[in-house]
């Protein structure tokens, strides 16, 4: 006998269903599945017989071929278990009702004992049963929130394959999950472990995060162990302004598809923060293996990238951002497919001046021998640095001021709510400009545009130019900076004071800063 069940395959952050054809017929005991499975959906048929099995069903001991189609996509993962059990039972004629089949989607890991455990993807799975028109999707319980997400769908979560052989006998023997997708995130945006007002001193770099945070700037921080780049750099998430709902339906796609939401988990309401360890590989942060995951640059998306003590990441994991982070995102290819992870994220970055660490210390002494500080700065190239435009000195807090536990710094809502408002302003300023949204991303013809500078402050950024020695790639950076400055100022034009305050901002452009 010959039935169908239906599954989905995850490729890069979309899915594509899948059809399983089950066919029992007399014949030799030979088991087959084709239609291009990798060696872990092979290796199902084992979990499959075990679990009809265990649960005083029979395995048929004849003939069995199972395609999966299209035959000519790669099928990857343990997830089509349950759909291959569920139409080895159909096609066995242990399952009536098979015509009901065809209405569900259905996916998730076999236990030997028929437990039902979590897969991946579910959410992108949930979206394309919708939009296939399918009346229902059934999935391990551990994925039905996520799935749930998803309206206009009928999800049932499972845990045991007995219970969906029981639904397709009776329709009411499961009831459907219902998430409340709205109330859950904006209930759930604005709750942060850390805050700004945690932190004492330090009120010039709260305001280069501030400007970084409003205009969507890269920003690297530069000082001394223990000055609080780490502390500074954790906090930025709680005054980048909230997510909206389609950027929380993409980053919870991309971080279902890479199995990294925690379990029963819903919508992600919080910009995410990914802090990937100097020892990362290539292939971990931008994506990519036999199977194309999404990387760390994939998972920050719509969020920050802290990349923590930059000098000491290999040179070659640094350089492959470089095109993602102009691009927004990153394409990985194969002989066969290419697949596209969205990549729009912040980079802030950390780094030591110097090898020892104390290079302009106000206090402690550089230890490095001469040509060390420039050496150690030329682990970080040219080009990646040219996409950042914020360099933040920072200096150690004096004692005085962590010590003194009368003066509350300012709270990270109210910094959100003046970078809510530039962003605003910039929404307005580029709603007719394709896939910008801040002032980061203008390019330079539109910096000629809308960075239009009065003679005082032509003639101050040139003097600048000038006697700081800066860099023609620094220009641009500046103009654009002073274009953020003057957005949370709510000006309508570049003032002097905005272009004086973006110059301090370009640390590592100036001739002999590395001695």
């Amino acid at each position: 006998m010959l039935v169908k069940t239906f599954g989905s395959a995850v490729y890069g952050v979309e899915a594509i269903s899948i059809t399983i054809e089950v066919n029992v017929s007399m014949g030799d005991l030979k088991y087959y599945i084709v239609g291009l499975a990798d060696i872990a959906v092979k290796e199902s048929l084992q979990r499959i017989e075990s679990a009809i099995k265990t649960n005083n069903y029979y395995f048929p001991r004849t003939k069995i071929v199972i395609n999966l189609a299209p035959a000519d996509i790669k099928k990857t993962g343990t997830a089509f278990d349950l759909p291959m059990a569920i139409g080895v039972l159909g096609a066995s004629e242990q399952l009536h009702n098979t015509d009901r089949l065809k209405d569900y989607i259905i996916m998730g890991e076999l236990s030997l004992d028929g437990t039902i455990l979590p897969i991946k993807g579910a959410l992108p799975i949930a979206i394309q049963t919708r939009k296939e028109g399918f009346k229902g999707l059934i999935v391990p319980k551990a994925n039905a929130r996520e799935a749930g997400m998803v309206n206009n769908l009928l999800v049932y979560g499972v845990e045991h394959i007995k219970e969906v052989v029981n639904f397709f006998k009776d329709e009411n023997s499961l009831q459907p999950v219902v998430v409340n997708t709205r109330d859950e995130f904006f209930h759930a945006q604005y709750e942060f472990e850390f805050d700004f007002s945690d932190v004492k001193g330090q009120e010039n770099i709260k305001r280069a995060l501030e400007i970084a945070a409003a205009g969507g700037h890269n920003a690297i921080l530069i000082g001394p162990p223990g000055a609080g780049k780490t502390m500074l750099a954790k906090r930025l998430p709680t005054i980048l302004p909230p997510l909206s709902l389609q950027e929380a339906l993409e980053t919870t796609k991309i971080h279902s598809v890479a199995g990294k939401l925690p379990e029963n988990a819903s919508l992600i309401s919080k910009r995410p923060f990914r802090s990937p360890h100097h020892t990362i590989s290539d292939v971990a942060l931008v994506g990519g293996g036999g199977t194309p995951q999404p990387g760390e640059i994939s998972l920050a998306h719509n969020g920050v990238l802290f990349l923590d003590e930059l000098p000491e990441f290999k040179r070659t994991v640094l350089e492959v951002m470089r095109q993602p982070m102009e691009e927004r995102r990153v394409t990985i290819s194969r002989a066969k497919v290419a697949i596209d992870f969205p990549a729009n994220f912040m980079l802030i970055a950390s780094m030591n001046p110097c090898p020892c660490g104390y290079y302009n210390h106000p206090e402690k002494e550089c230890t490095c021998p001469a040509g060390a500080v420039q050496k150690y700065l030329n682990k970080i190239s040219g080009p990646l640095l040219d996409r950042i435009d914020l360099h933040v000195e920072v200096t150690p807090v004096a004692f005085n001021e962590l010590s003194n536990n009368t003066i509350k710094g300012e709270s990270s809502e109210s910094i959100r709510n003046r970078v809510i408002t530039a962003r605003e302003i910039q929404t307005e300023r580029y709603k007719n400009e394709n896939g910008i949204y801040a002032n980061a991303q203008i390019s330079s013809k539109m910096l000629r545009e809308i960075c239009v500078l009065d003679t005082v402050s032509e003639a101050l950024l040139k003097k600048a130019m000038e006697r700081l020695n800066l860099s023609a790639r620094a220009y641009d950076r500046i103009l654009k900076v002073a274009r953020t400055i003057a957005d949370l100022a709510a000006s309508n034009t570049i003032k002097p004071e905005h272009i004086a305050e973006a110059i301090q901002y370009r640390s590592l452009d100036r001739e002999g800063w590395a001695g």
